[in-house]
C-alpha cells in the first residue's frame, strides 16, 4: 500500500499517521495548503507526485452551527472536494476511503441505525456530508465509513472542551437527550486498517460499541478523572444553536464487526484507555 492522506492536521488523520508509522506503511500526508481537496489542480499535482494505491480523505468542514450560514464553504469541502478526490482515484485506479457522520440520520428511529436505514439530514452540515457520501460513491473502488462523536488526541473533541470548562466552572450543564456513540480515534484507526487489509468496500458504520448521552459520557469522564464537578442533566434545547441536531443517532457496528470477524471495544473501555494515554 501507498497511502495519500488528506486533512493531515485533524485528530483522526494524526492517529492514522501514528498507526501507519508503527506498521511501516508507506504514506504521505501533505499540509492542507499543499493538498487542498477543493483545488483540482493541487489534488492532481499531489496525486501524480506520489502515485498512491489508496487515497484516504480525512479533510472535512465540521463546524455544525457555522455551516448554517457558511454554506458555500461547507459544501465546497464536504461535497465538492470529495468529488474531486473520487474522480482522481478513478484516474489512477486507486482505492478511495471517505469518512462521514451519524448526523446524516434524523434521530427519529429510536433504535440503532444500520447501513440499511435511509439518511435524512436535519441541518446543512449533515446535508453536505450526505451529499459527500454520494460523491464518494463515484470512485469505482470506495469505502465510506460513518463515524460518531470522534474523540482523539488534541483539542477538537467534546472531552477536551469538557475538561477546559471544568477548570473554570464547578457546575456544568450537559445535554441528557443527545445520544450517540463516543468513538475513539485509536479504535477507528485499528478497524480501518483491518478493512483496508480485507479490501472491504461499500458503506459501513464504524463506532465503538454501546451508546451514551453527552451527560452520561461527561459523568463517567469526570468519575474516571476523579474530578468533583457537579454535572446537571438538561435538555439539548436548553442551549442556543443555529443548527437543528438529531436526538438519537447511535449506529450499530454489527455489520463491519461481522465482515471483519472482530469485536469493537465499548466506549466505556476506550474512554479509560483514552484517559490513560492522553489524560487531557
Amino acid at each position: 500500500m501507498k497511502i495519500l492522506l488528506t486533512g493531515s492536521s485533524g485528530q483522526l488523520a494524526r492517529e492514522l499517521q501514528k498507526l501507519f508509522k508503527s506498521k511501516n506503511i508507506d504514506f504521505s500526508a501533505p499540509d492542507e495548503k499543499i493538498l487542498d481537496i477543493t483545488d483540482s489542480k493541487k489534488v492532481k499535482t499531489a496525486v501524480s507526485a506520489y502515485n498512491p494505491t489508496h487515497i484516504i480523505n480525512c479533510a472535512a468542514y465540521n463546524l455544525v452551527d457555522d455551516a448554517e450560514e457558511n454554506l458555500e464553504k461547507a459544501f465546497l469541502i464536504n461535497r465538492d472536494g470529495v468529488e474531486i478526490l473520487a474522480e482522481e482515484s478513478n484516474r489512477i485506479n486507486a482505492f478511495f476511503t471517505h469518512f462521514s457522520t451519524d448526523y446524516v440520520f434524523d434521530g427519529a428511529k429510536n433504535d440503532f441505525y444500520t447501513e440499511a436505514d435511509k439518511p435524512n439530514p436535519l441541518n446543512k452540515y449533515a446535508q453536505s456530508k450526505y451529499e459527500g457520501e454520494e460523491k464518494a460513491k463515484l470512485a469505482k473502488k470506495n469505502l465510506i465509513l460513518r463515524l460518531s462523536w470522534v474523540i482523539g488526541e488534541g483539542n477538537q473533541n467534546f472531552l477536551y472542551k469538557l475538561n477546559q470548562w471544568s477548570k473554570n466552572n464547578r457546575t456544568l450543564k450537559i445535554s441528557s437527550d443527545e445520544v450517540s456513540v463516543p468513538t475513539f480515534t485509536f479504535d477507528i484507526a485499528d478497524v480501518f486498517l483491518k478493512a483496508l487489509e480485507n479490501d472491504l468496500r461499500g458503506t459501513y458504520h464504524l463506532t465503538n460499541s454501546g451508546y451514551a448521552s453527552r451527560y452520561e459520557l461527561a459523568k463517567l469522564y469526570f468519575k474516571l478523572k476523579k474530578l468533583n464537578n457537579i454535572i446537571i442533566p438538561v435538555p439539548m434545547d436548553s442551549f442556543q444553536s443555529k443548527a437543528v441536531r438529531p436526538h438519537f443517532t447511535a449506529m450499530s457496528n454489527a455489520l463491519i464487526s461481522s465482515k471483519l470477524k472482530i469485536e469493537i471495544p465499548s466506549w466505556e473501555e476506550s474512554l479509560e484507555k483514552y484517559i490513560k494515554e492522553y489524560g487531557n
